[in-house]
């Protein structure tokens, strides 16, 4: 089956006055339908250029993106994005925020109303979709964000470190509430994370990149049972994958991140 992502041979390098820096280098990989692979890696080590490059909003200085078999060459219109901040507009109520792609691409606004609802109510914020951003925790704000990035029901959906700002608790409810979503809608997904232990309770594969300029490391596959649940981080089985994880990342010269249970 061909991938849903080809990744081949990217580059990219930032020129600013006498300064010229590589982010990016020789990196290349696949990602299948349906998958859900994470990136870890220390800071600026291209982890968020390279999701600017896939998503087609920053272009590659070499190399190539293709998604379904088509080069990246500008936005692409079948993804949704979350970031670390919401990033939702003060001004407009739950409902607006996550109605803004559907008027971006000119769709039909009362079309998609009922699926935004339905969105909202999935992510546990139904009896919300009135009340604005001020009126919400960090955790509803994120939940809210990820309803606008789905609501238009994008192949793919790039995470960049979506959840790091919040506290424990609540980092574990919504990457429990993410893999619900993911298990019952099967979209693509590639998250960004400095939390190895994040990375390896959700995904199918995680791929380890090093210190700046970025290059990929190693592609680890994670063979633990689906549907994930939060005992699985004190088994056996999931420390190797961490330690494993942790070693590539520090024999590269890069932070390791917290140790385990840390993060979650």
């Amino acid at each position: 089956m061909p991938p849903l992502i080809a990744i081949e041979e990217v580059s990219r390098v930032f020129t600013g006055g006498a300064r010229t820096v590589t982010a990016l280098d020789n990196v290349s990989f696949e990602i299948q339908a349906g998958n859900f692979v994470s990136i870890v890696g220390p800071s600026g080590c291209g982890k968020s250029t390279l999701l600017k490059i896939i998503a087609g909003l920053l272009p590659a200085s070499s190399g190539a993106v293709s998604v379904s078999g088509r080069r990246v060459e500008q936005p692409l219109e079948n993804v949704g994005m979350v970031f670390q901040a919401p990033v939702l507009l003060k001004w407009r109520s739950v409902l607006g925020n996550v109605l803004l792609p559907v008027e971006f691409a000119k769709l039909d606004i009362a079309g998609y109303a009922d699926k935004a609802r339905g969105l909202i109510k999935l992510v546990g914020l139904g009896g919300f979709e009135e009340m604005y951003p001020h009126e919400l925790s960090g955790g509803m704000q994120q939940r809210a964000s990820l309803c606008r990035a789905l609501v238009t029901d994008p192949q793919l959906l790039l995470m960049d470190e979506p959840f790091g700002a919040l506290d424990a608790m609540t980092r574990d409810e919504l990457d429990m509430e993410l893999l619900r979503i993911w298990e019952e809608r099967k979209k693509t997904v590639l998250f960004v994370t400095h939390s190895i232990q994040e990375a390896v309770f959700l995904s199918d594969q995680v791929f380890v990149m090093s210190a700046r300029p970025g290059r990929l490391l190693e592609t680890i596959a994670i063979e633990l049972p689906r549907p994930r649940t939060m005992e699985m981080m004190s088994a056996v089985r999931f420390g190797e994958y961490t330690l494993k994880i942790r070693a590539l990342l520090a024999a590269a010269g890069g932070a390791t991140g917290p140790v385990i249970g840390s993060t979650m």
